[in-house]
């Protein structure tokens, strides 16, 4: 079965020679084992396809996210930071070029300067067929509803493309009030603790239920969000949420949950047991889920593991493997079907050499 994996990171260690004027928004010695452990594979295309073909992924769709090696756009000054974005989405374009029947890409943006960012977005999905945008955490402290970040969204939603939220480390003010350890546990329990562990999930939870109550997700009733990790504990929330504001929210043309279920799409990005994934299913519906490995900070081998064994119809099932992502990406099937044909047939020719081998 065709399979496609949307929350992909890929990340380039050199952009041109250009140096960051800031430090990465973490501390990368305290970085745990499972980050630190993924790094090395993080820019390596030919490892990544054989890890993909060993498990059955047709197709990955990469974006630069998280605490992954190498510079981002964020760790740029505004000017600075669109000239990165630009060169960064070039050379990933031309990166995957050389395989396009099994890597998309969603572009890496200066969301600081959002109608930069309008037009970066525009113009990767007319030059390279990009899918959309990913955006990790806050922008320089501010969610997606600031009133700045209107071109963007507008041109999301004229473009007909999703901006999928990752998290991101929260900002300083917050690790400190939140996750400082202060002897308590080691550093790098507290930095996992506010990011990977707990903390980043909630905020783009948060992220997403700002877009939705201050009416923003109304003025752009045609764009989709993308959020992995089984939808960042909103599946969980949402109906309670509806119920503390209860009238409060009488402004938006939609109930709350209608709001969320018609624009947004969940992965189970990194997460690869039932019970979130039926909370899911059964808050959001099957054509809103989509399926994701979050490689390489999680294994292909567990996600296929996780996607073989789910109690789902094979309706549902191809649905989540790959329809809902074809129809959101307007992926090409078709160019993807030849590399699907190819893992086939390599997995064939490693059971009869295991057959012969003994």
């Amino acid at each position: 079965m065709r399979t496609v994996a949307l929350e992909e990171h890929f990340s380039l260690l050199d952009v041109g020679g250009m140096k960051p004027t800031s430090r990465p928004p973490v501390d990368i010695e305290n970085l745990p084992s499972i980050v630190r452990n993924a790094g090395d594979k993080i820019n390596d295309l030919d490892q990544r396809l054989a890890d993909m073909d060993r498990h059955g992924i047709s197709v990955q769709v990469l974006s630069r996210a998280g605490m992954s090696k190498g510079p981002s756009a964020e760790m740029f000054e505004d000017a600075e930071a669109v000239v990165f974005a630009k060169k960064y989405n070039d050379l990933l374009a031309r990166r995957i070029a050389e395989r396009p029947d099994r890597f998309a890409a969603f572009a890496h943006l200066a969301a600081s300067v959002p109608d930069a960012a309008a037009d970066e977005l525009e113009r990767t999905v007319v030059e390279y067929d990009f899918k959309g945008a990913l955006i990790s955490g806050m922008i320089r402290g501010r969610f997606l509803d600031d009133a700045k970040f209107a071109p963007l969204l507008a041109r999301a939603e004229k473009l007909g493309v999703p901006l999928y939220l990752h998290p991101g480390p929260p900002p300083a003010e917050i690790r400190k009030a939140y996750y400082f350890h202060e002897g308590s546990f080691p550093a790098k329990v507290a930095l996992m603790l506010s990011a990977g562990a707990w903390g980043w999930h909630y905020e783009t939870a948060l992220h997403v239920m700002r877009l939705a109550v201050s009416g923003t997700l109304d003025r752009y009733p045609r764009l989709n969000l993308i959020v992995g990790h089984m939808g960042e504990a909103l599946p969980f929330f949402m109906v309670r949420c509806e119920h503390e504001f209860a009238s409060d929210l009488s402004y938006l043309s939609r109930s709350l949950c209608r709001t969320l279920t018609d624009q947004v799409y969940i992965t189970s990005s990194g997460l690869f047991t039932n019970p979130p994934f039926l909370t899911a299913l059964q808050t959001f519906g099957i054509d809103r889920l989509m399926f994701s490995v979050d490689y390489p900070y999680s294994s292909n081998a567990a996600g296929r593991a996780f996607l073989d064994n789910l109690p789902l119809s094979p309706t549902d099932l191809e649905k989540f493997a790959h329809g809902n992502a074809d129809r959101l990406l307007k992926l090409n099937a078709r160019d993807t079907a030849k590399s699907t044909s190819a893992i086939g047939d390599r997995a064939d020719v490693r059971q009869a050499g295991r057959g012969v081998g003994g």
